[in-house]
């Protein structure tokens, strides 16, 4: 059978305040900013996009901070903690930053046989870090953080349902996910052959309240898939199974389709072409403001509205 989902590609999350949202990221998390660009349908917010060395798929988070918009809450139909991997022996180095800067964690716990601990950013969005050796990337080694305790990038999302039956279905049928463990209600499924970065979490959560979009609430998952004509056969299967899915989506980075899984939450299926490194090298990636073509004769304006970004 030809392979339409690889794993995870990326993580979109509102936030609130701009620079505060790269302060975390870049600095308490060492992720690199690998694209400064802005919402292709609100040109008057940024879309931030943080990753690895390259912000290879599966390692890529991105927010829309829109100031001072209020919380969010998390709950059932939400995307509710994005886990990243780092090494084993990165543990204490991890509980030491996180204590130095103020930032409160719950753990170590284990979960699979594996330990993690628990925190929220700025804005209140869940952040796990899962502490393994299977993950063979490379972590972005950003002078700070030493490259051996660097985080490699994404290990598992968790999706709190209420009724995960259809999810479980759509997930095993149509996206090529298999069942890999269950544990105290969390069911936990693996994209090809697995390993950190292509599991998927589905938490049955029936006593868990709705959740509410605000800052800190993920606003879509996005599964990584090779090609448009991969994601065009995806695209096919979904509609023929119901499912509402938009038209394919220029990205500009990648193409994109959207549609929600049964529990409410948004799904996206990214082709993982042509990658970050389009429209500036590598070396340089996150320094310049990037627009798509139909906003550039509004460059002047766009940027003098946007507030300034200091990447410590």
């Amino acid at each position: 059978m030809e392979t339409l989902i690889n794993g995870l590609h990326h993580v979109t999350t509102l936030a609130g305040d701009t620079q505060r949202n790269v302060d975390y990221y870049t600095d308490i998390l060492g992720l690199r900013l690998v694209k400064k660009t802005v919402n292709f349908d609100a040109p008057d917010v940024y879309h931030l996009y943080y990753g690895n060395e390259t912000g290879s798929p599966g390692t890529i988070l991105t927010f829309f901070p829109y100031g001072g918009i209020p919380r969010g809450r998390k709950g059932v139909g939400q995307l509710t903690y994005t886990a990243f991997s780092a090494p084993i022996s990165s543990l204490r180095f991890w509980m030491d930053r996180l204590h130095e800067r103020n930032i409160p964690y719950a753990g170590p716990y284990k979960r699979f046989s594996e330990t993690y601990i628990r925190f929220e950013d700025f804005d209140g969005m869940g952040i796990e870090l899962v502490f393994t050796d299977d993950d063979q990337r490379s972590g972005w080694d950003n002078g700070r953080i030493p490259a051996e305790f660097a985080v490699r990038g994404f290990h598992t999302v968790t999706l709190n349902e209420l009724n995960p039956d259809k999810t479980v279905k759509l997930l095993t049928e149509i996206m090529q996910h298999t069942l890999v463990g269950e544990e105290e209600g969390r069911f936990r499924f693996k994209a090809g052959n697995g390993g950190p970065g292509n599991y998927v979490d589905v938490l049955h959560s029936p006593k868990d309240v709705h959740a509410l979009q605000g800052a800190g609430s993920v606003h879509h998952v996005a599964f990584s898939t090779d090609t448009d004509e991969t994601q065009l056969i995806i695209q096919n299967q979904l509609a023929e199974s119901g499912y509402h899915v938009t038209p394919v989506q220029d990205r500009n980075y990648f193409n994109s389709i959207y549609f929600r899984e049964p529990g409410g939450i948004l799904f996206e299926v990214a082709t993982n072409p042509p990658g970050f490194a389009v429209d500036e090298p590598v070396a340089e990636l996150g320094t310049a403001l990037k627009l798509p073509p139909q906003y550039e004769p509004r460059r002047a304006k766009i940027e003098a509205e946007l507030p300034e970004i200091i990447v410590k």
